[in-house]
């Protein structure tokens, strides 16, 4: 059964066909995201689909080129416990590849509310995510080059790589604030302040 419903989705119209049924099963029909927290379909299996580094979905090896197709897989993305990615439906669950996060933030506005500062990123598949509380910041210095790479909390556990030209936008917002009795270049969004790495560590990777 489960290699069957497998087959049923390997071809890209087919598997955009499931997901718009599943997508459209939100609640009261209103344009919402479809509660993939809450389905436990049985896993059939992993197709190819890789979400890259860059933020661009293949299937087969071919770039998915439609952005509402991408947009429409990207609603039914959950990341579980195991660590993997699936496209998940009421039905059937099918694991993904990712080669890094499944979305990329490729724009950030800065606003005000409640007398804090507010950073809003856009994701490359049209998600708006206010950092905060409930949508964390947070930063890893990745290889032996040091690269900093920033990574914010989208929905479960999906997050978006900021991308290079925000993340500069992004560290011109830091600042210098005692966490714990250490210096830390952090940013503030939200009424929240997200370490980003010790002054005296960025202060020696900047010499």
């Amino acid at each position: 059964m489960a290699g069957d419903t497998l087959k049923a989705t390997t071809d890209a119209a087919g598997l955009a066909a499931m997901i718009s049924r599943a997508a459209a099963q939100t609640a009261g029909g209103k344009p919402s995201l479809p509660p993939v927290e809450r389905w436990e379909p049985p896993f059939c299996g992993d197709i190819d689909m890789e979400i890259r580094a860059d933020g661009t979905w293949f299937y087969m090896g071919t770039p998915i080129g439609r952005a509402p197709l991408v947009r429409l897989f990207s609603t039914v993305l959950r990341k579980d416990e195991d660590g993997k990615t699936y496209l998940v439906t009421p039905v059937e669950k099918v694991g993904i590849r990712i080669e890094d996060a499944p979305f990329l933030a490729v724009e950030m506005s800065e606003s005000e509310r409640d007398g804090n500062k507010l950073l809003t990123f856009r994701t490359n598949v049209g998600d708006l995510v206010e950092a905060g509380p409930d949508h964390a910041l947070r930063f890893v210095v990745h290889g032996e080059n040091h690269e900093l790479k920033p990574y914010l909390h989208v929905r479960g556990r999906l997050e978006a790589l900021v991308s290079r030209a925000v993340m500069y936008d992004l560290v011109d917002q830091g600042e210098t604030v005692e966490i714990d009795g250490v210096e830390m270049f952090a940013v503030r969004s939200g009424g929240t302040i997200f370490p980003v790495m010790p002054a005296a560590e960025l202060d020696r990777l900047s010499k």
